[in-house]
This record gives structure tokens, sequence and C-alpha cells, in this order.
């Protein structure tokens, strides 16, 4: 164990072989934990409405809580003072696979809120890794087009598993415990295998271990925000609204997620070639127009009454434009001193998931009343966030964080 957890350099990681390398731990991490997270989503809102007869209001309240690990991000930082973060992101995982793994097991609220926390702590900490080792271990040149791929990679996991839901669901009458105990135990034994078949690998700039708030990165964090509030909506209401209204089963809501995932894999690495072109400020521009749209045309369906057609191609779209969101790290990582990025990618979770805490609970009680009102306060967040789209430069750089800003070189801090 002690020489398999040696501390190897990136440069002497390369003459490692190929799928002992770094960038094939990201895609391995990055493949497996879509398929117990995607598969708890798939089953999750026939499951809680099945066997726990959920409405908008405890669906909402699931979802409150199952954000405040990543509210609680932030103590990632103190974490990483006594274990790597390499450790940290295959340790997390193995969290979020058994949680995952026993969740048929509580069918009620008290039991489901309890067993979603503890795979949301596992998958909260371990995003918030991952991304601070995507940036730390990937050349800022090539991110964009790697990150593209990683996202592919991540869908063609969730891909996989979806079909296998939709081709055996009813046909092999399957159980919510059956498809949760395999979906989950595949995550925990890939994180184990993370852990035990891998050496420890050094980026070039030590990480600072305390907590790291800049008045430079405030756009960052604004855009964090935003992000935040209006994925909330989407992830809550959206997948609920195909269900309760217009009743899609397991295998019919799986077969929507299993375009999605088709989609995203096509687009992922074109998206990754469009940032790297056309640069952040106008990928995340076009990203934040088309929002505003969709949740104005999702709020139309309540208030006009359109159909199951239009609200399934929404669905679609929506999920393809949040494919966009990794501009929002590479631009990070352009303006950002390189030994901030483990404690920013933790402070940057807890602002994303400041809304998350709150906002799907009290937006569940508004919900049973006006389902269309909560996509038009989306589409109002998805103008903010374009908004602030505009205040980025069109190349952003450490001492050009943002178009009033100069371009001067801010010194290490």
């Amino acid at each position: 164990m002690k020489t398999r957890r040696k501390l190897v350099t990136l440069e002497q990681a390369q003459t490692l072989p190929f799928w002992q390398r770094p960038i094939f731990l990201l895609f391995l991490m990055s493949a497996a934990m879509p398929v117990a997270f995607a598969t708890w989503g798939a089953l999750l809102n026939n499951f809680v409405i099945d066997k726990a007869g959920f409405t908008g209001v405890e669906i909402g309240w699931l979802h409150s809580v199952r954000e405040i690990p990543g509210f609680l991000a932030v103590g990632v930082i103190a974490l990483i003072v006594f274990i790597r973060e390499q450790v940290l992101a295959a340790v997390s995982l193995l969290l979020l696979g058994v949680a995952t793994a026993l969740t048929a097991q509580f069918p009620s609220l008290g039991g489901i809120l309890t067993i979603t926390m503890l795979s949301s702590i596992g998958f909260h900490y371990y995003e918030t890794v991952n991304q601070s080792l995507q940036l730390q271990w990937i050349d800022k040149a090539r991110a964009p087009h790697v990150l593209g791929w990683i996202g592919a990679a991540g869908s063609a996991a969730t891909l996989v598993s979806y079909v296998l839901i939709v081709l055996t669901w009813r046909a092999f009458d399957l159980s919510y415990n059956f498809v949760y105990m395999v979906s989950g135990g595949f995550t925990a034994l890939v994180a184990i295998f993370a852990l035990v078949a891998y050496p420890q690998f050094e980026a070039p700039h030590p990480q600072t271990k305390k907590f790291v708030l800049r008045r430079r990165y405030w756009l960052y964090y604004a855009l964090q925000f935003m992000a935040g509030a209006r994925r909330q909506i989407f992830v809550v209401f959206a997948g609920f609204m195909m269900v309760e209204k217009f009743g899609f089963k397991v295998h019919e809501i799986t077969a929507l997620y299993l375009i999605n995932l088709i989609a995203n894999m096509v687009f992922s690495p074109l998206m990754g070639r469009a940032v790297g072109r056309f640069g952040e400020r106008r990928t995340l521009i076009f990203e934040y127009v088309g929002l505003v749209i969709v949740f104005s045309l999702y709020g139309g369906i309540f208030y006009f009454g359109w159909g199951v057609v239009l609200a399934a191609t929404l669905y679609v779209i929506d999920h393809m434009f949040f494919a966009l969101a990794f501009a929002l790290k590479t631009y990070f990582q352009k303006i950002a001193d390189p030994q901030d990025i483990a404690p920013t990618a933790a402070v940057a979770f807890t602002i994303n998931h400041i809304s998350a805490v709150f906002l799907p609970a009290l937006l569940g009680y508004l919900w049973v009343t006006a389902p269309g009102g909560v996509f038009a306060l989306a589409a109002g967040m998805a103008a903010t966030s374009l908004a602030l789209a505009l205040m980025i430069p069109r190349h952003p750089e450490k001492g050009h964080e943002t178009i009033f800003a100069h371009k001067t070189v801010v010194p290490a801090q």
C-alpha cells in the first residue's frame, strides 16, 4: 500500500501506464459518479411518489436537505489539512455509492431525508474536490477541450445506466431496491479501485489550506450564486413536472434523460471547442439568453396549457444549455492564483448552494399554488446571470477579471 501511495509529480506521471495517469483517474471518477447519482435521480420522483406519497412540499424539503452539504462544502478546506484532495475525492465517491445503494431501504420521509443527506455529502464533497483537481491537473490551454471530453465521459456512463433502466425496468419488473443496489455498488467499487490502484499525484502549486475570499473574484462568486439558484429550479421542478403533471413512468422519464445524455455526449466536446474558440464571455451569454427563453416557455405550459411535447423538448434543450456551465471553471482558472484553486473551489461550491438550501423548500409551497410562477422566477434569475456575464472580459486573466478592471499584474497573495 505504501508504495502505491508514493508522491508522483504530474511530469513523472506521464511515464506511468496510461490507465494510471492523472487524466485517466479524472475520467474514471467522472464516469463512476453519474452511475450512482444519475440513477438515483432517474428513479427519485417515481420512488418518492409511489413509496412515500410525496407532493411538491415534500420534494422541496428533500432537495433543500440534499443541498445542505453543498452549502457546507467550505468544510473541504478544513479536511484537506489532514487528507489529500485525491484521497478525499475517492472517499467521498465511496460514500455516495454506499448511500445510493441503501436508498430504497428507507421508504419514508425521515428515512429518505437521512439517506439523501449522506449521499449528498459524498456527492458534493466529491464534486468540490474533483473540480479543484481538474483545474490543477489540466493545463489552461487544454482545459476547455479536456473538460468537454470529461463531461462527455460522464454522459456516456449515465447513458449506459439509463439504457439499462429503459430496457430492463418493465421487461424484468425490477424493483427500486435492486436498481439502487446495483448502481450504488458499482460506484462504490470504482471508488475503492481509485483509492488502492493509483499513486498520489503532486500538483506543481501547493494549495492554500485556509479560507480564501478575494475581492477580485467577486464576479465569479456572483455568477456561481445565480447558477446555483436557477439550477435548483430545473433539477427539482422540471423533472417533477414531467411526473406529476404529465404522468411519466420510470421508463418514460428515464428515456427522456437518455435523450439528454445522447445530446450531451455529442455536444459536450463541441461546447469545449466553442469555449476555446469564442471565450467564456460569449458562450455564457449564449447560455443565459437560451435559458431565459426556455424558462419563459416552461411557465407558458401552465399559463397557456401547452402540451407534453413542448415540455419534453424544453427539458432536453434546458439540459443542453447546462453543458456550458464548465465555462465558469475555465473563467476562474484564467483569473486565479494557482494556489487558490482548492480553497476557492470549496468557497464557490458553498456560494453556489446558498440559495439551494432554502429555495427548493420555499418554492415547493409556490409550486402547489402557482407552478408557472416558479419558472417565471427562474427566467428572471437567468436574466440576472446574463447581466453578470456581460461583465466578463473577452480575454479574462489575472488582473483583468472584469470589464471594469485594468490589465495590471496582480501579485500572489
